[in-house]
């Protein structure tokens, strides 16, 4: 694997670990509350950043990957904490999850990088763009939890 892989796939380790970190000291009844003003909570932002990778890896190779259809319902664009339901992963799985798929994306695409796709609206071309269009995503989200944590804690 090229040197400016190993940096990306090291990076997205790092950003996930900041995120599991802001994690900390959080419970899992903290992690449903949707402070006033929010449209989302703890948990859905961690299910939107789980989804967002693998979706976007979709859009752009047209091949399904392992996250279930039904992860879109619960934490797709658009999608609140009403819409989960019984089966919707809780958060000690979610944090699971997120912990996994760095090493799940660098095992199943890291020797894929440079393959090149029709262009996303966004003119992404490769998995290597996705990851570093998810990584921005997630900074994003990580702000979220950061400021639904300012308002519960």
């Amino acid at each position: 694997m090229k040197e400016r892989h190993m940096n990306l796939f090291k990076q997205l380790e790092t950003y996930r670990k900041d995120i599991l970190d802001s994690l900390d000291g959080i419970s899992a009844e903290i992690a449903e509350i949707v402070p006033y003003n929010f449209n989302n909570n703890i948990r859905w932002n961690m299910g939107h950043i789980y989804l967002d990778q693998y979706l976007w890896i979709e859009a752009l190779t047209k091949e399904k990957t392992e996250v279930p259809d039904i992860f879109r319902n619960w934490f797709g664009y658009g999608r609140t904490p009403v819409h989960f339901s019984a089966e919707t992963p809780s958060y000690l799985e979610l944090k699971r999850l997120l912990k996994e798929q760095p090493i799940k994306l660098m095992e199943n695409y890291g020797h894929r990088l440079e393959e090149v796709y029709p262009p996303t609206e966004m003119g992404i071309r490769t998995i290597e763009q996705v990851l570093i269009r998810t990584i921005f995503h997630e900074g994003m989200h990580l702000q979220a939890i950061n400021d639904i944590k300012k308002c519960l804690l």
